[in-house]
């Protein structure tokens, strides 16, 4: 078993923590603990923004997208449909969006934490783009569910399918993914932000992409200057002891070392508090 798997183990048992699966992706293969009998595949909560943004960076990858293009050009006849005037989400960009910079003044549409039936309206895209713009496009990052579940609507939009079949044969497929399901909306399409259902050793791979490059097992999934960029502008893979990472709800997460050439993930339930006694380890 890898030493750094070990490592966490045992402070995981010593701090009587809850942590189910650990796995680690090296360039000899991944390998994988589980410390608590549990389900094959668990919700990674907000770990599943890393693979909107990894959608966002293949469509990027074609050309079919710009960082620079605007909400107002993406949905212009959502908004026309809605009756919201185009002007309000003409400085939004999707590095905005990516970045959580939309303009919005608090989170919403967390479906974790919030009765999704208790909204006005099941259509979602138009709780998002009616919302109130607080701050302008860029100006303050105020972390919302609801920007990622634009992204995946962007993704719909410009791609003609769903976030998760996009990502099936692109990406997840050629992981080794045996199982996989994304938490939808009353109108069928992926949260985006969170509701991903996977096992620990695939997030533990996606995050060995970003390691390498943008490469897999010798296939490029990513471009170099996509993956330069999600690391330099911080979309959600951010800074973390000699790392880069990025968290979820209960204690989720997924960290890329390049000193120690590796990518591990972990699921559990506890809360972040208690977690910083294994991040302490990165």
């Amino acid at each position: 078993m890898h030493p750094l798997i070990e490592k966490i183990d045992a402070l995981a048992s010593e701090n009587n923590l809850q942590v189910y699966r650990i796995s680690v992706a090296t360039d000899s293969g991944t390998e994988t603990l589980e410390r608590i009998p549990c389900n094959p595949c668990q919700d990674c909560y907000s770990v599943a923004k890393l693979f909107c943004v990894t959608a966002i960076g293949m469509l990027y990858d074609e050309g079919r997208l710009s960082l620079s293009d605007s909400v107002s050009d993406i949905f212009s006849e959502e908004l026309a449909f809605y009756g919201i005037p185009k002007q309000k989400w003409e400085g939004v960009t999707l590095d905005c969006v990516l970045r959580h910079r939309v303009g919005f003044s608090e989170g919403f549409l967390d479906i974790d934490t919030e009765d999704i039936t208790q909204y006005p309206t099941d259509d979602f895209l138009f709780t998002v783009l009616s919302r109130p713009l607080s701050f302008a496009p860029g100006e303050r990052e105020v972390y919302s569910d609801a920007a990622y579940y634009l992204l995946s609507r962007a993704v719909s939009k410009i791609s003609g399918e769903k976030l998760d079949s996009f990502l099936m044969s692109r990406l997840l497929t050629k992981i080794g993914c045996r199982e996989v399901a994304w938490a939808r909306c009353p109108h069928n399409y992926p949260i985006g932000a969170t509701g991903l259902y996977i096992r620990t050793e695939d997030v533990a791979r996606l995050g060995r992409i970003y390691l390498d490059g943008g490469v897999y097992r010798g296939e490029r999934i990513l471009s170099e200057q996509w993956v330069d960029t999600v690391l330099s502008r911080g979309y959600e893979l951010r800074k973390m002891g000699k790392g880069y990472a990025k968290g979820g709800m209960r204690g989720q997460l997924v960290y890329i070392s390049f000193d120690g050439n590796l990518s591990l993930a972990w699921h559990s339930f506890e809360s972040d508090g208690k977690m910083r006694a294994l991040t302490s380890l990165l």
